[in-house]
């Protein structure tokens, strides 16, 4: 029987990719004796040694709660720390425009956010470029339109947009092109606090409102090994005050910034992780904290930082136990290393991926167009990393079981026979399966036929096809007219230089 327009349409098959929980069990790297040992090394080092704070103000909160203080060297005692794991909320939300946007961080949960910090942009049409205001625009137009990226984050740096004023384009593009979580650099006081009055205005919320939900979130990057800096302390201290999320995040590489070993590097991210949560539940108890942990190795032969190997892989798995050694959400952080859109970076991204979801990782952020080790943003590699994602969030969904469908659907086919038309097969055979965004599975001849195009030639028409049909969300209406006056007054004062 031939099936009509509106049955196709009808039977279309229809997924939801905007809350995905963990679909398996955690891996292991670790017992939980050794986990115990790596945690007490950490905590010993932290009281014995110390970490180097070189902001006086963190510095005094510390020593205000009982920290040992010796210039900029601070040595944190392991009372302080414990009080601090038992103050950091196990779960909490992560607001979006709209509630359905909303995100819980919590244990189990599985959250994906996209390249972030990349100074450059590349695609097949423009090749590669500084990042500008045109590619961070992009940037968060594609991250608006898969539903399998579930929070923003700065892909491309618009670099010709003075740094003082940058923050204010960052967060109204944010503002007006989506309606999901938003991202904001610690990036000195007066930043972070033109960004929490942005919000204000923009979402239309009152001070109680902002102040009790999280609106957005910030990365805190430690200088491996044992350094906060002035910006990064400064930032812990201003999101914790505001109620805003912290990703507390060591790069660990190991052989470079951290010992050559697994055990070294994820002790050195552990404490290190571990000052910057206490520091923020100093400055404010219960302060939202997401574990950070993007450990990996080096090229020994180059220095160079490497994505998706074996060690990497074992660091993530290793990180998501100190995690949940702490009963803290965690964030990982996948990526590439090589230089252009090929085997090589796709593999290295999708292995670092899988070696998130083996950690459980809360958060992966980095998990669609990361090249260069971050230097670059890619458009193509970032539509080649979404049928990655999009596969991942495949899997919360668990199969259904009928015994008696299933034995109706093998007896009904003769020995040696096929399903293709078996009444189940065509009942489910348009929604049964994922359907690939890029991917091909014509034959050479039509592949031929088609064109012969590849896997980053046909990105490249996906990207400029969702960018050319792409419209904000309703939500985003009037937001610009709402910012304007704020923007227009804090660029005409000169803006937030980064160091005050």
């Amino acid at each position: 029987m031939r099936r009509t327009r509106r049955d196709r349409e009808q039977s279309a098959r229809k997924v939801d990719y905007r809350h995905l929980n963990q679909p398996f069990a955690p891996a292991s790297l670790f017992s939980d004796v050794e986990l115990a040992q790596i945690h007490e090394t950490a905590l010993e080092i932290l009281e014995e040694a110390g970490l180097r704070i070189l902001n006086a103000e963190a510095r005094d909160l510390l020593h205000q709660a009982g920290a040992r203080v010796d210039e900029d060297m601070v040595r944190i005692g392991r009372d302080m720390i414990g009080a601090a794991i038992a103050s950091a909320p196990k779960s909490f939300v992560f607001k979006g425009a709209v509630a359905d946007r909303d995100q819980v961080f919590e244990t189990g949960r599985m959250v994906f956010g996209p390249a972030g910090g990349c100074p450059n942009a590349h695609d097949l049409v423009r090749g590669r470029r500084p990042g500008d205001a045109v590619a961070f625009t992009d940037a968060i137009k594609l991250q608006q339109h898969f539903d399998a990226i579930h929070i923003l984050g700065p892909s491309a740096e618009p670099q010709d947009v003075p740094i003082e004023l940058r923050h204010y384009f960052s967060l109204e593009t944010q503002m007006t092109l989506s309606d999901k979580p938003l991202t904001h650099y610690a990036r000195g006081r007066r930043q972070c606090m033109d960004g929490f009055d942005m919000v204000q205005i923009g979402r239309g919320l009152s001070d109680d409102e902002f102040q009790n939900n999280i609106w957005m979130k910030t990365v805190i990057n430690t200088n491996s090994p044992r350094l906060i800096d002035n910006p990064m302390a400064e930032g812990i201290i201003d999101f914790a005050r505001n109620g805003q999320m912290l990703i507390i995040t060591p790069f660990c590489l190991s052989g470079a910034m951290a010992p050559i070993t697994a055990e070294g590097a994820l002790t050195l991210q552990h404490l290190e992780v571990l000052a910057g949560l206490t520091l923020a539940q100093i400055a404010k108890p219960g302060a939202p904290v997401v574990y950070g942990g993007f450990s990996s190795n080096v090229d020994m032969k180059s220095g160079a930082p490497a994505f998706g190997t074996p060690e990497h892989i074992k660091l993530l798995m290793g990180t998501g136990q100190m995690a949940r050694h702490l009963g803290l959400p965690w964030r990982s952080g996948a990526g590439a290393a090589g230089p252009t859109v090929d085997m090589q970076t796709a593999a290295e991204t999708h292995m670092a991926l899988w070696g998130s979801l083996m950690g459980n990782a809360t958060l992966t952020i980095h998990a669609a167009g990361w090249l260069e080790g971050g230097l670059t943003f890619g458009y193509e590699k970032f539509i080649m990393d979404m049928e990655a994602l999009q596969v991942l969030a495949e899997l919360p969904t668990h199969p259904m079981i009928d015994p008696e469908a299933t034995k109706a659907a093998i007896l009904g086919v003769q020995p040696g026979g096929h399903f293709f038309d078996q009444p189940q097969t065509m009942a489910l055979f348009s929604t049964a399966f994922y359907e690939p965004l890029i991917a091909s599975y014509a034959n050479y001849g039509l592949w031929e036929e088609q064109g012969k195009l590849r896997a980053e030639e046909r990105a490249t028409q996906k990207w400029q096809h969702i960018l050319d049909e792409f419209t904000p969300p309703r939500v985003c209406d009037g937001i610009a007219e709402k910012l304007a006056p704020f923007v227009e007054r804090r660029t005409s004062e000169g803006g937030a230089p980064i160091l005050e």
